[in-house]
C-alpha cells in the first residue's frame, strides 16, 4: 500500500518538489543518489539518499500546524539511522542556491556547485504554492 502511494505522490509531485529533484538528481555524478518519495519506517519521505542515510523534507504552509507530527517522523528516521533536513518551499522558490548549499554542505560535498551545461530547466512555481 505504502508503495502504491509513494508512486502517487512521485506522480503528483508539488512545484517545489518538482524544482529541488532537478538539482538532487544531479547529486548522482557525485556518489550521493536520492530517491523520491521513498516508504522509511512507516512515513513517506520527499528524497532520501540510502548511502549517505540523509532525508529532505519540503514543508508547505501546512505544516505549520504539523509540528508535533513532523518532530515524531524526525525521530522515527533518527532510530533508523537518517538525519533529516527540513525546507520551506518558498525557500526552494527563492533561495534554492542555499537550500542546495546546505544539502551539499550536510553529505560532505563542497558547497559550491557549478554543473557546467547540466543546468536543470528551471520549473516556475505555481501561483500561491509554496507560500
Amino acid at each position: 500500500m505504502a508503495n502504491r502511494f509513494a508512486r502517487s505522490l512521485r506522480t503528483n509531485a508539488t512545484a517545489a518538489e518538482r524544482r529541488l529533484w532537478q538539482h538532487l538528481r544531479l547529486l548522482k555524478s557525485e556518489g550521493c543518489h536520492f530517491r523520491r518519495q521513498v516508504p522509511l519506517g512507516g512515513y513517506i519521505a520527499d528524497f532520501a539518499c540510502h548511502t549517505a542515510k540523509l532525508v529532505i523534507e519540503l514543508d508547505g504552509g501546512q505544516h505549520g500546524d504539523a509540528q508535533t507530527y513532523d518532530a515524531q517522523r524526525t525521530e522515527v528516521l533518527a532510530r533508523q539511522g537518517y538525519g533529516v533536513i527540513r525546507f520551506w518551499n518558498n525557500e526552494v522558490f527563492e533561495t534554492l542556491e542555499g537550500v542546495v548549499g546546505r544539502i551539499r554542505e550536510e553529505l560532505g560535498l563542497p558547497t559550491t556547485f557549478d554543473y557546467s551545461g547540466s543546468t536543470p530547466t528551471p520549473t516556475p512555481p505555481h501561483e500561491g504554492e509554496g507560500k
